[in-house]
């Protein structure tokens, strides 16, 4: 028996490759399949099976390609109602994979269909939980993602929750080793572990939501509280997982290659978005004119999928060399297709035709501490919770997250200074502003972990108007 786990950090995504006797079930597949096919032909195994544990809201799987190219079925537990051919399982169906069986495990509460499959091995003992975003390592998944969908309240699907984990997760044995679907990072729970891998005791020993005197109203309230609205882009994922979707082969494919001049000239005739992949200290430097910033190689996906609300948006990119094709595949697996095409020879081929560029004013956190004492403007655009716990004294709470919803109070001719915790999402948010014409805005290099080595004062008290 093999198991393998295929995690995807800028997803904070974890599918699984599981083998036995020369056959193969995938769970919670990436959009590119490829991979997964790879392992198996290496492994001389054919694909059985390709268990979804639930619409999956924050990438668009890999399941409607993965079974177009291996002929294998797609299970999804029961109450799922696709678009598409597959097997709906009935709650404790077993299916045999080589030497080992797989069972679903219906269990709702963060989706209707959700569901587990536990892996029992040749001997017939209980080994593993896939868990989905039934249960996390450290959280449980959050139960206001379908209410209307579901025509229920938060609060009645986090009842349905409760009672899925007592029945159905904790009455296995501490040994059972539990996969996720998710981890750190992720906005499908708020309080996730940053290990990958973990086991139903340590869980049941330090997963709030797992408390063995837990009262039902109790888990209700818990996990219900301290919820961010989830990201714009979930909606649109769990209607591609629904209904299906083009191949990303096919969406590379007819991505072009511009040189820069019919850049310009293809980006003015489509009001396409350009978006700039590069790391933030090359943006910084030197960028296209009200091109976004998201970089690479950060949380890449998700603040594509929370700050391009339009998914259908034509997007055309600016990428490091030789990171072209792996864009493209990144903005599909949140859902982004509408790629038009590529700068060829990248941010210097733009330059080196005489094309105007723009520029990111930044200053270091030391600087910064002079204009605290002028009592100049200041944005914190870290996440609600990072804030709470420490923050500059005075110094407003605007997420990155909801951006949008404070432009409003930034300065339209006073230079105002931003920082996050390290600058990738400060400089995202200053890309933001000088797009809609801030070009006031200063970003802080090094962000909150530099400013805690100055004397500026911080504090973590935080007034609750503030939170959004």
């Amino acid at each position: 028996m093999k198991i393998e786990q295929i995690y995807t950090g800028c997803l904070a995504q974890g599918a699984y490759y599981v083998e036995s006797n020369g056959e193969v079930a995938i769970i919670d597949p990436l959009r590119e399949v490829q991979p997964y096919i790879d392992i198996a032909t290496a492994n001389n195994a054919k694909i059985k099976y390709i268990f979804e544990t639930h619409f999956h809201a924050d990438f668009v799987s890999g399941h409607v390609t993965l079974a177009e190219k291996t002929g294998a079925p797609i299970v999804f537990g029961p109450t799922a109602k696709p678009n598409f051919n597959v097997h709906i399982a009935t709650d404790g169906e077993v299916f045999k994979l080589g030497e080992i069986t797989i069972t679903c495990l219906h269990t709702p509460g963060h989706t209707m269909e959700s569901s587990c499959f536990l892996l029992k091995d040749k001997d017939g003992k209980d080994y593993a939980l896939f868990s989905g975003d039934t249960l996390f390592l450290g959280d449980v998944g959050r139960p206001d993602l379908v209410q209307k969908a579901a025509d229920m309240t938060q609060e009645q699907l986090a009842g349905f929750l409760y009672d899925s984990l007592r029945s159905k997760i904790m009455t296995l044995a501490d040994d059972v080793i539990v996969y996720p679907a998710h981890g750190a990072g992720s906005a499908c729970g708020k309080n996730l572990s940053k290990e990958t891998v973990g086991s139903i005791g340590d869980q049941k020993a330090t997963n709030y939501a797992l408390r063995a005197n837990m009262t039902k109203e109790e888990f209700i309230a818990e996990v219900t509280d301290g919820l961010l609205p989830p990201p714009a882009y979930f909606p649109m994922n769990v209607k591609l997982n629904k209904e299906g979707y083009a191949n990303v082969e096919d969406i590379i494919k007819e991505a072009k290659t511009f040189d820069a001049k019919t850049f310009e000239l293809v980006a003015n005739e489509t009001d396409a978005l350009i978006l700039d992949v590069r790391h933030q200290d090359d943006f910084e430097k030197g960028h296209i004119p009200k091109s976004i910033f998201i970089g690479i190689d950060g949380q890449f996906a998700p603040w594509v999928g929370a700050l391009i609300i339009d998914y259908k948006q034509p997007i055309l990119l600016v990428t490091t060399l030789g990171r072209e094709e792996e864009t493209i595949k990144r903005l599909a697996r949140v859902g982004y297709d509408n790629t038009l095409g590529y700068l060829k020879g990248g941010f210097e081929s733009w330059k080196n035709v005489g094309l105007e560029y723009d520029t990111v004013t930044s200053v270091s956190a030391q600087v910064l501490e002079d204009k605290v004492n002028q009592n100049a403007p200041i944005f914190d655009v870290r996440k609600p919770g990072e804030y709470k716990a420490e923050h500059i004294v005075d110094v407003p709470s605007t997420p990155l997250d909801f951006l949008n919803e404070h432009i409003a109070e930034f300065p339209k001719e006073e230079t105002f200074y931003l920082h996050c915790a390290g600058g990738y999402r400060s400089m995202i948010a200053a890309s933001i502003l000088k797009a809609r014409g801030y070009h006031n805005v200063v970003n802080v290099l090094g962000g909150f972990s530099a400013i805690r080595n100055t004397g500026i004062k911080t504090t973590n008290y935080v007034c609750p108007s503030t939170l959004k």
